[in-house]
């Protein structure tokens, strides 16, 4: 379980860090992500912020086991939101959202098997 939990959280928070990153230098493709949900440009970065303290959160919690938890379900929140954003105008390329939330998802469950077994 441990290799499992460890891949999981490791590649939720290289995507979120990704995604942080096209946040901050204000990528054409978050723009228009943006544009489609119907946010504020002003927002990009802030949530790229968010996208940041989730991704160090979940390697943080590699040592400081509540961190990393604390972390994914925060990632979960922000994933449910982003969906929810999608949905409420119409918009049916979420696919990245789900992906991005599901990886959350796989981190925290990992995360809480992984330190309570049995």
């Amino acid at each position: 379980m441990r290799i499992t939990y460890l891949i999981a959280t490791v590649l939720a928070a290289v995507m979120n860090g990704y995604a942080a990153t096209l946040n901050f230098v204000g990528a054409g493709s978050v723009k228009e992500v943006a544009d489609r949900v119907r946010v504020p440009h002003r927002w990009i970065v802030p949530f790229g912020v968010l996208l940041a303290f989730g991704a160090v959160g979940l390697l943080v919690g590699l040592a400081v086991p509540f961190v990393g938890a604390a972390a994914a379900s925060g990632l979960i929140l922000y994933f449910v939101c982003a969906v929810t954003a999608h949905l409420r105008v119409h918009d049916s390329h979420f696919g990245g959202a789900v992906f991005f939330l599901l990886s959350a998802v796989a981190a925290l469950v990992t995360d809480v098997v992984y330190r309570n077994p049995g």
